[in-house]
């Protein structure tokens, strides 16, 4: 599985296209072969993956039970607007002009790459979701990563 990782700023062109930054591109596995797809985020974000990462989680999804209309009803939402990409000669990526709109996406954005997606959220939104950091994000990282494992820190000697 594809491990990415970074944060980086970028601006459209006129024509609705980033330049994906060298760093980020060197990390793109070759089965990928330049290949991307792009959907609508879970939050109001866009979410590029390499082609085969795409691939996989499609599986994922088509093995649900789509007589279970909650699992109908996801996959409808999850496929919603995904467009195949292609980097052209110059490693541009050109975006879906109703991608872009639904996610407020007009000039400055951020790509922010994790596991084996790209995250792309217009900058004013991506500054806004992290200045809602919470409180205690200890706390937070002990709620969700807590129950990770079964060895705690008392039992280590």
């Amino acid at each position: 599985m594809t491990n990415l990782i970074g944060e980086f700023e970028c601006r459209l062109d006129p024509k609705g296209r980033i330049m994906l930054p060298a760093s980020l591109k060197k990390q793109i596995p070759s089965e990928a072969k330049d290949r991307f797809v792009i959907n609508r985020g879970i939050e109001k974000c866009l979410v590029i993956y390499p082609k085969h990462d795409w691939d996989a989680t499609s599986s994922e999804i088509n093995a649900l039970n789509m007589y279970v209309k909650k699992n109908r009803d996801f996959a409808r939402y999850f496929y919603r607007g995904a467009t195949e990409l292609g980097l052209d000669s110059t490693n541009r990526l050109l975006f879906p002009k109703q991608l872009l709109e639904y996610a407020g996406i007009e000039k400055d954005l951020v790509l922010f790459a994790y596991s084996n997606k790209i995250e792309v959220w217009a900058k004013e939104t991506y500054d806004k979701l992290l200045g809602d950091e919470p409180e205690d994000f200890s706390t937070l990282a002990e709620e969700v990563m807590g129950r990770k494992s079964n060895i705690s820190s008392t039992d280590v000697s």
